[in-house]
């Protein structure tokens, strides 16, 4: 007997006319126009996709071990400020310790099917990067090392396959190579986090590197005036771009030259630690420091306040923030955080509601320049952080 078919409705946020989409075994199988007048509809988009995600409501992806109910916390608390889909990020680390992550990660996805059906697959970001101080940003120096296919090999079995975006900098001799393997092998390479010349970073795109990982961030508070490794990787028209649009890491004008540079290839992300999601004040690292959440949203070093101590904002607060500076459209910004990273990922144009796809949706109000979450679907599920864990 065939699945009873679901339906979610609400406005399109592209159009604005009321349609009604009808889901089977969490699947959209069809898009239709709502004929019938209803009050106070909400809009529906497609749901955001963060390609950057640290960690969340105290959890981190970069402490050992992850419990399987501390990732679904995550999954749940995420999906409460519209992200459906996101890659669990793993920084530099020891080579046991980056192994043991990923393993970790991909354990709790076997575990858990909403973990799976959130985690679009795992970012190693490092620890193939720049030794130069800023360029490196708060990666640890002693794991800093070039790129090696055989060790990076040992860490996708660990894994279960599930690397699908490494950062590195192309400014090792070994990293033309390397990105070239991961190009057959289906792993996107993104340029981050680098002291690069424009002609490393040129070898490293026809060597297949797809995207600039939060471009503007992770670099040297000195640059030449020119050529450096922003304008290079701004200019290069095959390099998707995303960047961190919280307010803090990035000033509007820059997110404003990036947009028009990178109109069709730029994306949203959060970057986010497990910081975000906290209440203000004084929090600890695990590693000792302390940090300060500030009412206004900013992380910085309690030592330091000057120097900021990675994001602590969602993906949804980036995109009311881009759309209350009038950096772009509603619409185009919702893009830019939900189906444009999935056409970075697939490597072809993705379009909202696309007919066979899981149904990952959001339904939310917009009140003068303010998104506000009304209800999350994975996979045709709604989730509510107010369930019981399973």
């Amino acid at each position: 007997m065939p699945a009873a078919p679901e339906y979610i409705t609400g406005k399109d946020l592209e159009t604005g006319n009321p349609i009604k989409i009808e889901i089977v075994k969490g699947v959209i199988q069809s898009v239709n126009p709502l004929t019938q007048a209803q009050d106070d509809l909400p809009f529906i988009a497609p749901g955001l996709v963060d390609l950057q995600v640290n960690g969340y409501g105290g959890v981190d992806f970069n402490t050992f071990p992850i419990t399987t109910l501390d990732f679904e916390k995550t999954v749940r608390l995420l999906a409460a400020e519209g992200v459906t889909s996101f890659f669990p990020t793993v920084i530099t680390n020891s080579p046991q310790a980056t192994g043991d992550l990923l393993s970790n990660i991909s354990q709790a996805c076997q575990s858990n099917s909403l973990i799976d059906q959130a985690v679009g697959g795992i970012h190693l970001e490092g620890p193939f990067i720049s030794k130069d101080d800023g360029a490196r940003g708060a990666h640890d120096l002693a794991h800093v090392c070039a790129p090696d296919w055989e060790l990076f090999l040992k860490w996708q079995e660990k894994a279960e396959g599930k690397i699908k975006i490494i950062t590195l900098s192309p400014e090792w001799d070994s990293a033309p190579a390397f990105i070239t393997k991961c190009v057959e092998n289906d792993v996107i390479v993104s340029i981050g986090h680098t002291s690069a010349t424009p002609a490393q970073i040129d070898t490293a795109v026809k060597a297949g590197a797809r995207m600039s990982t939060h471009l503007g961030n992770a670099a040297h508070l000195m640059l030449p005036r020119h050529p450096n490794y922003i304008w290079e990787q701004l200019a290069q028209d095959q390099l998707w771009a995303s960047a961190i649009a919280d307010g803090f890491h990035l000033p509007d004008s820059f997110l404003k030259v990036l947009f028009r540079a990178k109109p069709d290839n730029s994306v949203l992300v959060s970057d986010c630690t497990q910081f975000a999601g906290l209440m203000a004040g004084k929090h600890k690292t695990h590693i000792g420091g302390e940090v300060v959440l500030t009412r206004e949203g900013r992380l910085h070093l309690a030592s330091q306040p000057e120097l900021l101590a990675g994001s602590a904002q969602s993906l949804l607060w980036c995109v009311n923030h881009v759309i209350s500076k009038k950096l772009l459209p509603p619409a185009d910004t919702w893009k830019k955080a939900s189906t444009m990273p999935l056409s970075l990922l697939s490597g072809k144009p993705e379009t909202s509601f696309h007919i066979g796809q899981p149904a990952n949706l959001v339904q939310f109000v917009q009140e003068v320049n303010l998104i506000t979450v009304r209800k999350t679907y994975i996979a045709g599920q709604s989730i509510s952080y107010k369930e019981p864990l399973r």
